[in-house]
Formats: C-alpha cells, structure tokens, sequence
C-alpha cells in the first residue's frame, strides 16, 4: 500500500515537471531563434556608432560636416553613390512590386540602374560636377543653381521643392525598413518604424559626411555578400534556376492575363510600363540631390575614374540581384489581396533559414541606413543654408551646424508619422518623390554643366511645371506616379533647352565665370 500511495504522488509530479520542460524548450528555441538576429543587428549599430564618434572629430564646421573636405577617395564615394541609391525601398519596394508585375523581365530595371543610373551618371557628371561646384563653392543643389544662373529666387524655389519631396522619400525607406523588421520580429510595424528612426537619428547627429561614407563602404560589403546568398537561397527555394522558371511560366500576370507565359519573357506583359520604370529608377539619380551630392566630395580626377568602375559593378551586384530575386515572388507569396510591400519579406522568412534571416536584416539595414543619412542630412543643410540662409544674411558656423543636427530630427519625426500612414505603398511614396525632385533638377543641372546657353527662366519654368504635373496627378491619379515621374524626367531635358531658346540669355561674365573652372583644372591637371 505505502508503494502504491508513492507511485499515486510521484505522477502529479512528473506531469507537472513534462509541461514546465516543454514550455522551457519552446521557450528556448524562440530565444535562440532570434539571438542571432538581435546579436548581428547589436553588432552592427554598434560598429557604426563607433565609426561615428570616430570621425566626430573631423567635422570641424559645416563644411567638413557636410563634404568632407571635399577630400573623399574613389572606394568610399562609389560606396556611398551606391548605398544611397539602394535602399530598403528598392530591395523589398520595387523588387517586390515590379518582379510580382514584370517577372523575371524585371531584371531589365537592374540593369538600367548599372548601365544608366550608374556607369553613364558618374562618366557624364562626374568629372565636371566635381570641378564646377567646387569652383562655385557650391555645397548642395540649390546653391550651384544660385551661383550658376546668378539667382537667389532659383535658390529658394529649389530649397522648397527639396524639403518638401525629399520627406516622402524618407518615410518610404523607413516603410520598406520597418515591413521586413515587422514580419522578422513578429513586432508590430509602428514600433519597428520609431526604432529605426531612433537609431537614424543618432547616426546622422553624431557622424557628419566622413562618417557616412565610411559606413557606406561597411555596410556595402556587407550588401555584396548578402545578395548573394539571397538570390542563391531564393533559387534553391524554388527547386533551381530551370525549375524556378518553369513553375513561374505556369502563373499569369494581372497586366496582360491572356498572354501564356509572359512573366519569363524577355520583355514581360507590360514593356511599356517595364520601361517606364527603367527610366524613373534609372534616370532619376543624375537630378537627385542626395546622389549628385556624392560627387561634390570626391578628391581628384583618379578617384572619378576608378569610382566609375567600383559603382558601376556594385551596382550590377545589387539592383540585378534584387530585381532578380523579384521576379520569382509568385512562386512563395499568395494572397486574395496582393500587398506588394510583403512580398519580398514573405519569400525571405519562407526560404531562408534563421542565420541567414539575420544576414538579410543586416543587407536591408545597410541599404537603408546610408541612404536615410544621406537624405536627412540634405534636407536639414538645404534648410539651414538655402532656406534659412536666404533671409538672414549671415549665420555664424557653430549655429548653421547646430540647426542642420538639431533639424535632423525634425525631418526624421516628419517622415516617421508619413511612413506610418497605413494606405501608403512604398512605391507610391519612391514615385511621388523621385519624379518631382529629379524632373525639377535633372534639366537645370545637366545643362548647367555643359551648355551655356541655358537660362534661368528656364529653369524655373521646368521646376514649376515637374512639380505641377506629380501634383496633379497624386489628385487627380490620370497615370502611375511611376510613369507621371519618367514624364516629368524626360520632359525636364526638353523643356530647358526649348525655353532657352527664347528667354533671354545670361550675362557672359556670369556664364564664363562658372565654365572658367574647367579650362583652369584642365591646365593645372593636364586633363583634356
């Protein structure tokens, strides 16, 4: 009897001990499936953090926070041009987006940001980008435009359109940022948004451009691996490249649902609208301030030329690689109701084991980052020197500093309420943003380079109407404000050269004074 009384005790124990211990162990395999996710992120902030307050030091004044001395090398402003250009909008936004719409024809958008965006941006501007504003001590858009057509109402009009549309930018790599952190976390989206800002904010404040450009080549190496291993996981997700290919050749697109097969052809259901992608993402970048920005920084000829070749084949790795890995979206995303935002972060978490999660989370945060502290930090300095600076005269250094760090934060708080906004795709923000800021500059600053004929009335004529058509069109919605941007970026190099022709011509003292710079740096360079 006493055995039977002990074996009658001992079981409520053991059942109790069997429950606390599986609890335990799912208890464990949720810590450590997530360590290593937290551990890489922890790692990497804090490496930046240190890169930052590092080279603290050297931002002395504005002027070495904002370029750098104008003394950067060709790896680290190839780095930078590359990591600014790819953020999280490009690899989870428009991967996801336009592989789903396009298929593997999408990879035609990676190539136009190599070929174009890239390799064609940095040999046609920038040499003389380079020369021109630093000749005009010109530190961002606005400024060269001022000094160029000899104009303080070109100056505020360019500040105003870029503290406006550079906002939505921003709040669109934060979306795309927060969408994969969200889905990789189980933690919901706004918290996601409010921690990336947080920690943008304390980049951006502590490291001035130095900083930047250094992290921008960590955090490229970092993208160049991870690609990689991504479309390679994607790909074996899917059974291998032929079979990838095969199983996507069974799905239809919304676009042109009659046509068998058109998501692996090589133009897809839509060359038209594929096109008109190409020419947004693509063309954009040599209007943009925060890409342009990059050349005002380089050191020397050597450096334009070798940076030419590291971009174009960074470029090459990533946005091929991204727009690849696009393409195959339908073969693991499905839904009533397609959210092209999920797409890319739902085909990750469904093909790659959890180190490699942790990997992906490190590629998208270091596409991200560089490319949000490099857009806060134009805007606040385009505020402090081109908006504020056009009414009060003078301001002392010490303070133009202190406002562009303090105004960081402004732009940041602005662009986190923007991205939390629940009906905003990330792409409807890129396309909003891309098309209004490259039309109103891409003309006024290639033909400031290389013609002198171009004028000022020109100038604001372009500007008025790239921001007037991307307004209309976000009302009224008669086109996609993909297709409405390329509108805008083509009719840029158009307009300005038409209205030149008829408005009066600059002052030839003010027009030799600007294109003196290259005859000056080609006797002192021997350049031809």
């Amino acid at each position: 009897m006493y055995q039977k009384r002990q074996i009658r005790l001992a079981a409520p124990k053991t059942y109790v001990a069997k429950i606390l211990y599986t609890q335990n162990t799912k208890l464990l395999r949720r810590i450590r499936k997530v360590f290593w996710k937290i551990f890489l992120i922890v790692f990497f902030f804090a490496v930046t953090a240190a890169v930052g307050f590092y080279y603290r030091k050297s931002a002395k004044d504005s002027g070495d926070f904002i370029l750098a001395g104008r003394n950067v090398g060709p790896w680290l402003s190839a780095f930078a041009y590359g990591t600014t250009y790819f953020s999280a909008t490009i690899f989870v936004g428009y991967a996801g987006q336009f592989g789903w719409m396009y298929g593997i024809s999408a990879l035609w958008i990676g190539l136009g940001n190599a070929i174009i965006g890239s390799l064609l941006a940095w040999v046609v501007l920038g040499r003389r980008t380079r020369i021109m504003t630093k000749h005009l001590g010109a530190s961002t858009m606005p400024e060269f435009l001022a000094r160029r057509y000899d104009s303080q109402a070109l100056k505020l009009l360019a500040a105003l359109i870029i503290i406006i549309f550079l906002v939505p930018y921003t709040a669109s790599v934060y979306k795309g940022l927060a969408g994969i952190f969200s889905i990789s976390f189980g933690v919901p989206f706004i918290w996601c948004i409010i921690g990336m800002a947080v920690l943008t904010g304390i980049y951006v404040v502590v490291g001035g451009y130095m900083a930047t450009a250094v992290n921008s080549f960590l955090q490229g190496v970092i993208m160049l691996f991870g690609i990689v291993l991504i479309v390679g996981s994607v790909l074996a997700g899917g059974g291998g490249f032929m079979q990838s290919l095969e199983k996507l050749s069974q799905h239809t697109s919304e676009l042109n649902p009659n046509l068998n097969g058109s998501l692996v052809s090589m133009f897809g259901p839509d060359p038209l609208g594929l096109l008109a992608v190409v020419v947004l993402t693509s063309l954009g970048p040599w209007g943009m301030p925060q890409m342009i920005h990059k050349f005002y920084a380089i050191k020397d000829e050597r450096s334009v030329k070798l940076g030419t070749i590291i971009s174009t084949v960074f470029a090459v790795f990533i946005a091929c690689g991204s727009y690849f890995m696009g393409g195959f979206g339908r073969l693991f995303y499905s839904a009533e109701t397609v959210v092209y935002d999920d797409i890319v972060p739902t085909m990750l978490t469904k093909t790659l084991p959890d180190i490699l999660i942790g990997v992906v989370l490190l590629v998208v945060l270091s596409a991200s980052i560089s490319t949000l502290a490099s857009l806060v930090l134009v805007s606040s300095t385009t505020v402090v020197r081109d908006f504020i600076g056009s009414f009060i005269d003078k301001i002392k250094d010490k303070t133009s500093l202190l406002l562009i760090r303090a105004l960081c934060a402004v732009f940041i708080a602005i662009s986190v309420v923007i991205a939390a906004y629940p009906t905003s795709m990330i792409t409807t923000l890129m396309g909003l943003s891309w098309g209004a800021l490259a039309g109103s500059f891409i003309g006024p600053f290639i033909y400031g380079l290389f013609w002198k004929r171009t004028t000022k009335a020109a100038c604001f004529a372009n500007m008025v109407f790239a921001v007037g058509l991307i307004v209309a069109n976000a009302f009224l919605k008669f086109a996609s404000p993909t297709m409405v941007g390329a509108i805008a970026m083509v009719a840029s190099l158009v307009i300005v050269p038409l209205v030149s022709f008829v408005t009066p011509k600059l002052p030839k003292a003010t027009v030799d004074s600007a294109f003196v710079a290259y005859s000056d740096v080609a006797s002192r360079e021997n350049v031809a």
